[in-house]
């Protein structure tokens, strides 16, 4: 398989406030662009990645420090020439959308762009098929990668089917946090009695790690996340859904008849830098979950659907998807608003869980359901486009380009064989 890179880097105005107008461009890590960030760490441990490739980095910045945000970024890449980097900024975004107006492709700027999540994330999907690949693989810029093989265990079943025959084309691997632990940090506070996602993620993954090596997941690490090409060209991530837009592309796949696999062999150091606004980021999380609830309640009325329900999801994160969701959060809010920090921002998250993200959540539960209908076809559209890729390799790659620029224009122009899937796993 000849797989790419794909790490989003999101940058912030130094004048930035916590939380700007519109749910999904509110980031958990975004770097501050007069800050060192941690894309220059990620990238060092790149380095001793066997068959790196190509990598992808995709700049998604606040409007006022776009081009200065992509110039740090440039000058970032060029401290590890060894490795094949291409960044896409404004810039190229605009070749992008320039040449999909060509295409008859048009009114999908919300959904493949550099705001929010999952928009970032298509835009990633959409550069990795115009240039040829059959297989993404995602990371964080706040991650570091110990294993020399960590490519060759991304790929390892990608592709395949199962000895029961079902084709493998979405897998996750875990992280390590800064304990050296893959289980949540969570604590078991009296202010976390209605709210105990850590405890719920740790049970489920604590059985996944006893398991075989590939298993069916509940879970998703955006940052470590492999798609093989029959998925990405046929699914795209929710632009809608503010944070946790990894997960929900395991729910839509499980919608859509597929479903993402767990790698117990699989992983990287997750090391975020700290948040001082946890309350900023609960508010997130409020309407993320409310939204997923709408979401999954809406896809039931969807014929063509598989039903995905909330008791199919146990113990994580079925029990975020149940009726009495927005009651839970409200009171999770203002209990830790009586002692955690941020204590603004959770009394208004309580406000905020059973009105504005409840209209939120009914104004878009089924925005993506429409997009989903025609990205296929924009996907077919970009497939190896030779228009776009020669656009792209002469805007986006690091100087000295010369060598790189011949073998990403071969790939596009002459991807060739992706390989059959149609085989059985090793174990």
């Amino acid at each position: 398989m000849n797989p790419a890179f794909i790490i989003p880097t999101f940058v912030s105005s130094p004048r930035r406030r916590n939380e700007v107008k519109g749910v999904v461009a509110n980031y958990d890590h975004a770097t501050n662009i007069n800050e060192a960030g941690e894309l220059d760490r990620c990238l060092e441990s790149l380095e001793g990645v066997q068959d790196a490739g190509l990598i992808v980095v995709l700049v998604a910045a606040d409007r006022a420090v776009e081009r200065e945000a992509v110039e740090k970024t440039r000058a970032i890449v060029a401290r590890h020439p060894s490795l094949n980097v291409i960044v896409i900024g404004a810039d190229e975004l605009l070749i992008i959308r320039q040449r999909m107006e060509q295409l008859g492709i048009e009114r999908v700027n919300q959904q493949i762009g550099l705001v929010g999540y999952g928009a970032v994330r298509n835009l990633g999907l959409i550069v990795a098929n115009a240039l040829g690949f059959d297989a993404v693989v995602f990371l964080d810029d706040d991650e570091i990668i110990d294993d020399p093989e960590f490519l060759r265990k991304a790929m390892y079943g990608l592709g395949k089917l199962t000895k029961n025959g079902i084709p493998i084309l979405a897998k996750t691997g875990y992280y390590i946090n800064d304990e050296g632990s893959y289980l949540s940090k969570w604590k078991d506070k009296w202010y976390n009695r209605f709210w105990q996602q850590g405890a719920a993620f740790n049970e489920w993954i604590r059985s996944a790690m006893k398991g075989p090596r590939l298993s069916r997941s509940n879970h998703v690490c955006g940052g470590c996340l492999a798609i093989h090409k029959e998925a990405f060209r046929r699914l795209a991530f929710d632009p809608w859904i503010p944070r946790g837009e990894d997960l929900d592309y395991m729910l839509d796949l499980r919608m859509f008849g597929s479903d993402i696999w767990f790698d117990n062999q699989w992983q990287l150091r997750h090391l975020p830098p700290p948040s001082p606004h946890e309350g900023a980021r609960f508010r997130q999380d409020i309407y993320r979950w409310i939204y997923e609830y709408f979401k999954l309640e809406y896809s039931h009325s969807l014929i063509d659907l598989q039903k995905v329900t909330a008791g199919s999801l146990e113990p994580y994160p079925g029990p975020f998807l149940r009726k009495g969701l927005g009651r839970r959060i409200a009171l999770t809010a203002f209990l830790r608003s009586l002692v955690r920090p941020d204590k603004k921002a959770y009394r208004r998250a309580a406000k905020e869980a059973q009105t504005d993200a409840v209209r939120y959540a009914e104004r878009n539960c089924r925005n993506y359901f429409e997009f989903q209908h025609i990205w296929p076809q924009i996907m077919d559209r970009v497939d190896s486009d030779k228009v776009l890729t020669t656009a792209l390799v002469q805007s986006a790659l690091i100087e000295p380009v010369s060598q790189q620029a011949r073998e990403v224009e071969k790939r596009a122009v002459d991807p060739g064989a992706t390989g059959q899937i149609r085989l059985d796993l090793a174990d």
